[in-house]
């Protein structure tokens, strides 16, 4: 080994830490060696304790790639090419090639999931930058790595579904789209943690957050809407959300529930007076809101509309998707 040159493969950071660094979920007691799951990384499934990343991928070094979250429904992937497709725009955005094709990585979710027999669950799919040196030139990076986790995952207790959620107004502005864009969904997420901790602190398991104008944005990890009669608002991409795959599904089944569904810009003041909030996500689905800042909304209870539209998506996420075999 020359001067001023590394050995990127002696300290490899395992998924298992990888994963707890980046604060991404797991499934329980899978690293406690009851029954190890099943890795996809770079083409093969490997036992988890032998799933690595190096410490000089980029990845871990700087947050530089991209991800995706995704759920399984009944022996199905839901919006798995939605998904994939929203992956390789998130890379076309920072110019990180993924060495694999859409379809390709579409079947490795599959076999993924078959392997871990994820027939409800949750998938992380990842794509780092890669190997390089400790400088920030992505273009000195050996090969982006893939890997795919497939487990479980449960962001709310159960009763929070049936009491609802108390959101707080934080002071961390959503990312600038001029700086780093909120549509990229990028392993950077330090954005929303910060926002995070602040409604941790504050009480609360979720927190909205402002955009650089002060309109409403989105919340750390869903998207935000609001009922006001038969009318449903939600931030436009505009505002600086990620254009959530939920998000989009609920929309259309808003429009079959006879509401009338406008992307509109939106203050505290809609929100504070709305008679019903929810927040959309992959892990979240649909979860009612029924506080923000201490300001009670509608009757206290989630929404009678809101309780329909989770009721609708659990149905439609169960019959369709991509086949487990």
């Amino acid at each position: 080994m020359g001067a001023g040159t590394w050995s990127v493969d002696v300290f490899p950071v395992t998924v298992k830490h990888f994963l707890r660094l980046l604060a991404l979920p797991s499934r329980a007691g899978s690293f406690s060696g009851e029954k190890l799951m099943k890795i996809y990384m770079n083409g093969k499934l490997i036992p988890e304790r032998d799933a690595k990343v190096s410490v000089f991928d980029h990845g871990l070094l700087y947050g530089d790639g991209v991800f995706e979250g995704i759920r399984s429904y009944n022996g199905r992937v839901f919006k798995l090419d939605e998904h994939v497709e929203r992956l390789f725009d998130s890379a076309k955005a920072i110019d990180l090639k993924i060495p694999m094709t859409p379809a390709g990585v579409s079947r490795a979710v599959v076999r993924t999931c078959a392997a871990n027999k994820t027939y409800d669950g949750y998938i992380r799919l990842v794509v780092t930058r890669g190997v390089g040196t400790l400088g920030l030139n992505p273009y000195l990076c050996k090969k982006a790595q893939v890997f795919i986790i497939a487990a479980g995952i449960q962001l709310y207790p159960k009763k929070l579904y049936e009491e609802g959620l108390r959101l707080v107004t934080v002071g961390t502005v959503r990312n600038l789209a001029e700086a780093v864009n909120p549509r990229i969904k990028s392993l950077n997420y330090l954005n929303n943690i910060l926002a995070k901790i602040e409604a941790i602190n504050n009480g609360c398991m979720e927190a909205i957050m402002l955009n650089s104008r002060g309109e409403v944005a989105e919340a750390t990890g869903d998207n935000l809407f609001v009922i006001k009669g038969k009318t449903l608002l939600t931030p436009p991409v505009e505002a600086g959300i990620l254009e959530g795959i939920t998000r989009n599904v609920v929309m259309e089944l808003a429009v079959e529930e006879g509401l009338d569904v406008r992307e509109n810009t939106l203050s505290r003041y809609d929100i504070y007076t709305g008679d019903e909030v929810f927040l959309t996500g992959t892990a979240a689905e649909v979860i009612g809101v029924v506080d923000v800042d201490k300001r009670k909304i509608g009757n206290g209870k989630p929404g009678a509309i809101t309780r329909r539209l989770e009721k609708r998506f659990r149905a439609f996420a169960s019959s369709t998707g991509t086949p487990i075999a």
